[in-house]
């Protein structure tokens, strides 16, 4: 098995490409060890010293590391613990995967919300994505949009710009009711 590691915007953060389907549907953050007791990939991952973060994505592993870590001591170990899980046969998620959405069409704002949706979906999660990121929606409340840097672009230092200056002037452009986007921590 050959895994492909790029760098992500977030100098913390490394995306591992194993060449094969990670997760079918969704995406999953774990922030801790104690979250990713659901997936074993992710526990496999935290078991490896430095690691802070893990996040799963269809095709892709983002692992950030702590800040008194080194890329060059940490990354062989991190690429055997994704190959050990892969060869195992394990899943890499026990039970659903996370789709990142919620049901919103009782909404009052639905049509606006399922634009928004829409948006995400189409032009800013595969671009958050090819970064080792991903983006969760949380609402819609007057005008404003609320969202969540996910993966690599959780604690990226470009993240609050992406936010502002990228996403909000899209949806701004396409949906004339947003008039802001917020981050949700």
């Amino acid at each position: 098995m050959f895994i492909q590691t790029e760098p992500t915007p977030n100098p913390a953060t490394l995306k591992f490409l194993p060449g094969c389907t990670v997760l079918t549907r969704g995406t999953a953050d774990f922030a801790d060890p104690a979250t990713a007791a659901r997936s074993p990939l992710a526990a496999r991952l935290f078991a490896v010293a430095g690691v802070t973060r893990v996040f799963l994505g269809p095709d892709f592993v983002s692992v950030t590391k702590a800040e008194d870590q080194d890329w060059h001591a940490i990354r062989p170990p991190v690429l055997g613990a994704i190959m050990a899980h892969f060869q195992s046969g394990a899943p890499v998620l026990d039970g659903d995967e996370d789709s990142g959405h919620s049901n919103d069409s009782d909404h009052p704002d639905a049509a606006i919300i399922g634009q928004i949706k829409e948006l995400l979906d189409t032009r800013v999660r595969p671009a958050v994505a090819q970064d080792g990121g991903d983006i969760t929606f949380h609402g819609f409340e007057r005008g404003v949009v609320y969202l969540t840097m996910r993966g690599a672009c959780a604690g990226c230092p470009s993240s609050t710009a992406t936010l502002k200056m990228g996403i909000e002037n899209l949806l701004r452009h396409y949906i004339p009711e947003v008039t802001e986007v917020r981050p949700v921590a």
